[in-house]
């Protein structure tokens, strides 16, 4: 993922990862919906989510790699624009989508509201039942090992910034005006707007409840049938109305629905992917199903198969790692997460999953080279608090003390808590030999200032890597 621009740009993010340390260390994700929202963070389905949105960006005069999707764990039917070019769509919502056309004209429509820069409603906080809780799926257990329960009770007291997620809403006005524009987008990347009319009109039913009983989708997206109806007239006489999805999205939108439904929803999933189901995607979300249900032996299992049969699928190697990793069998995950890494060199989350592996076995190369692999992944995606996290680990263990502060110090900063990360940063700066590069960086993060990419690199230099990493 690329890195947010800005500070004010970030804050919905520091506000969900402040929200998302778990208070104990116990290296299982729970997964229960009526938890509440949660972060989720997959590299499989982030990139199916930005091959959806990415042409709506580009064609709404947006830099793709400036925006960043939220995928919040919800069972919810939502999704939102909001300050700083972020946009969140609910798991819930994404397994309503019927297709990719419906998924890309909702992404359309909360593309339009970020293009007109339409604001939050002031005044509004997030819903309380919000719970401190990640889930990753590409990461699984670092969600657990993200901080202790001070480092929790610290960054929980950044909570105001997340107002933000449920504070939306917006005016009937800039709702036609979203749709008019997402239409518009949709049309210039040679797509159909059915998709869009499609899902409105499957929850037309709703303007008839009362408004408890909608959609928060919908309470925060004014529908009416006049609007449904203006939206079908406009699509309906574009060139591209009758365009179609191609095979190969179609695959990929089951695949991401097959897999949030096995991790989200496991029981729900076996009854819906049947053991009569062939299809890659319901094998797929067998395995995962049996995963989230602590049957290890009979998810792996169904997975080596699918493994025999697409050899070259980096995630289907990462799931096994996970796997192996979250039951104990640390050096037997080794293996197929380097492979998941050999086959996706550029996925920052697939080099943490084998850092994490390689820094929990009992070598002192294996933890070196497990310090390499997380460093590599944070010139990718450098405001990964777990990352960073997993760092100071793997330099206690080496008893680097003031490496191991100074990285403590940047999983404080990428998180927003500046006061925590300077009190790390300070120590980190008595202990770094003077005018070094991790010396200045703990100088940087006393005076609150951002690294700069060429920091980074001399960071990445300073520590003997290769000077191509991440490229």
């Amino acid at each position: 993922m690329t890195s947010r621009s800005g500070h004010a740009g970030k804050r919905l993010g520091v506000a969900l990862s402040a929200l998302s340390i778990l208070a104990s260390a116990v290296p299982q994700v729970t997964l229960a919906q009526d938890d509440g929202p949660s972060l989720i963070r997959d590299t499989e389905i982030e990139e199916i989510l930005h091959h959806d949105a990415d042409p709506i960006y580009a064609a709404a005069g947006l830099d793709p790699k400036t925006v960043r999707i939220l995928i919040v764990g919800d069972k919810s039917l939502n999704a939102f624009a909001t300050q700083g070019l972020q946009m969140g769509l609910n798991t819930g919502l994404i397994l309503q989508t019927e297709n990719p056309n419906q998924l890309r004209g909702v992404i359309a429509h909360e593309t339009g509201h970020l293009a007109g820069g339409h604001p939050i409603r002031s005044g509004e906080m997030m819903r309380a039942g919000l719970k401190p809780m990640i889930l990753t799926m590409g990461l699984g257990v670092l969600a657990a090992l993200a901080g202790s329960a001070d480092g929790a009770a610290v960054l929980l007291g950044n909570a105001q910034y997340a107002g933000a997620l449920g504070a939306l809403g917006y005016s009937r006005e800039q709702e036609s005006r979203a749709d008019q524009a997402g239409a518009g987008f949709l049309e210039a990347t040679g797509q159909s707007g059915r998709g869009l009319v499609e899902f409105f009109d499957n929850f037309r039913y709703q303007e008839v409840f009362d408004q408890a009983r909608r959609y928060e989708y919908f309470r925060s997206h004014p529908l009416s049938s006049e609007r449904i109806e203006v939206l079908r007239s406009r699509v309906e006489r574009q060139p591209h109305y009758s365009a179609v999805d191609t095979p190969e999205d179609l695959a990929q939108h089951e695949i991401m629905k097959a897999k949030l439904e096995g991790f989200l929803n496991p029981q729900v999933a076996l009854m819906k992917y049947k053991e009569t189901d062939t299809g890659f995607p319901a094998r797929y979300a067998r395995a995962i199903a049996y995963y989230q249900m602590k049957e290890p032996d009979r998810a792996l299992n169904l997975l080596e198969p699918l493994i025999a049969d697409h050899p070259d699928n980096p995630y289907l190697w990462e799931l096994k790692g996970q796997i192996l990793f979250e039951f104990n069998r640390v050096a037997q995950a080794e293996e197929p997460q380097r492979k998941s890494v050999q086959l996706k060199p550029d996925a920052a989350l697939l080099r943490v999953n084998l850092g994490q592996t390689l820094i929990n076995l009992n070598d002192p190369k294996k933890i070196e080279e497990g310090v390499q692999e997380l460093k590599r992944s944070l010139l990718n995606d450098p405001d990964n608090s777990v990352t960073w996290r997993l760092l100071a680990q793997a330099y206690d263990t080496q008893k680097k003390d003031g490496e191991a502060r100074l990285a403590t110090a940047e999983q404080y900063f990428s998180l927003g808590a500046v006061r925590e990360a300077k009190v790390f940063a300070m120590r980190a700066r008595e202990l770094l030999p003077k005018n070094t590069p991790d010396w200045r960086r703990a100088t940087d993060i006393v005076l609150a200032s951002r690294p700069s990419n060429q920091d980074l690199k001399d960071l990445a230099k300073d520590s003997a890597m290769p000077s191509n990493l991440g490229r």
